[in-house]
């Protein structure tokens, strides 16, 4: 296959982290790695993994070079690890190619030094809030079960006086998804601008490494208690939406939104959720270990490491083409059929193990939070996006 852009989402201190939100489907991940005692990649990996994102980024015309850093809890290898990241990439970066990082963070571990790094190496960090004190603490916790509200506070005071570029991560789940505009209104009382909404559904056998669960077939699998419910995250869209549209418009950015406005004006998806086909979103494991997407990370999504095979040869080899054609191939018939397909595309395939109407398999959970939420907003959204195009 010839080479295409592609996004890795790296894993450098792998599923580790220094908290333990009751709802983080990575930390199980450490059963992939029995022997490993300390998750942390190492430098002749990380050497090899900036290279070759490079000269590949290159050779498939990227304009610019991403680098996504998260975990686990990637602040917790230190700055010094960090430096070193950006040596290497000035290192290969060839003339007039634009490096950029990102990192995701729970913001805990933020002070003044890593706040004076990011701003000085133009990190974009991401910071993940649930909600207001109460929301955000129902799930976030520490290992010994205290709330982190206030921690993630400081830390993204710490952003915000070093001027760093930032943004909300907000996991959508049973505590949250009913409370839309409350979750909205907090986010942009703390001076949020862009904001992410990730729901959360998981099925109560995630814990098991045999195989990936969202392929799992048998639909008499529970979800678990924290997995938010389809129509309280479509109340949730629809109420973010009502609070945004009518004063917040060009001023606060909220990406599913802003995805949607460029499907509205017959634009390709910028987010793999909403994509006709998926399989440019790999992940990298600390060990080298490259997978299909970072929600596959399981034994049979593994397209092998990159101490041993170059990642040309992954990022566009035929069983990762493969997986992301099976994102349309696997609609099921009410999909096909339906209205809005050119606005969801059956979202994410982690998300289908729902039956459809007709009683098919492999139908995607949210599909009744989608459709919900396009019906309620659609005409505003082709109104945005006439006036974009």
């Amino acid at each position: 296959m010839s080479p295409t852009p592609f996004h890795i989402m790296s894993k450098p201190i792998g599923p580790r982290c220094n908290i333990d939100c009751n709802y983080c489907y990575y930390l199980e991940k450490e059963k992939l790695f029995p022997a490993e005692k300390k998750f942390r990649m190492p430098l002749d990996i990380l050497d090899s993994y900036i290279r070759q994102l490079i000269e590949n980024s290159v050779e498939a015309g990227m304009r610019e070079v991403p680098f996504v850093w998260q975990g686990g809890e990637p602040t917790m290898l230190g700055i010094e690890f960090f430096k070193s990241i950006v040596k290497l990439q000035q290192k290969y970066a060839p003339s007039g190619i634009k490096v950029t990082n990102a990192l995701q963070t729970n913001g805990i571990l933020l002070d003044d030094a890593w706040g004076a790094f990011f701003k000085e190496n133009g990190f974009l960090v991401g910071i993940s809030i649930d909600g207001p004190k109460k929301i955000h603490d129902r799930y976030r916790i520490d290992r010994s079960g205290r709330p982190t509200f206030e921690k993630v506070m400081k830390g993204l005071e710490v952003l915000q006086n070093h001027d760093v570029k930032h943004n909300a991560l907000t996991v959508v789940h049973r505590a949250n998804g009913g409370k839309g505009k409350e979750v909205y209104r907090f986010l942009k009382s703390l001076g949020l601008d862009y904001m992410q909404f990730i729901p959360i559904a998981e099925r109560s056998n995630a814990g098991s490494l045999a195989g990936a669960p969202q392929v799992d077939k048998n639909l008499e699998n529970a979800i678990t208690e924290w997995s938010v419910k389809p129509r309280a995250f479509g109340k949730f869209l629809c109420d973010v939406f009502d609070t945004w549209y009518p004063r917040d418009v060009g001023k606060i950015f909220v990406q599913h939104f802003e995805v949607q406005i460029g499907l509205w004006m017959g634009r390709q998806s910028s987010l793999c959720v909403f994509a006709k086909t998926c399989g440019n979103g790999l992940a990298l494991e600390h060990d080298g270990s490259l997978f299909s997407c970072d929600h596959y990370v399981y034994p049979e999504y593994r397209l092998g490491n990159i101490a041993d095979t170059p990642m040309r040869e992954m990022l566009w080899s035929e069983q990762q083409t493969r997986f992301g054609q099976d994102k349309e191939n696997a609609l099921t018939a009410q999909c096909k059929s339906c209205e809005f397909r050119f606005a969801c595309n059956g979202g994410c395939p982690k998300h289908r193990f729902a039956q459809s109407r007709d009683g098919e398999n492999g139908h995607n959970y949210f599909c009744e939070s989608y459709t919900m939420f396009l019906r309620h907003a659609g005409g505003r959204l082709k109104i945005l996006a006439q006036l974009t195009a």
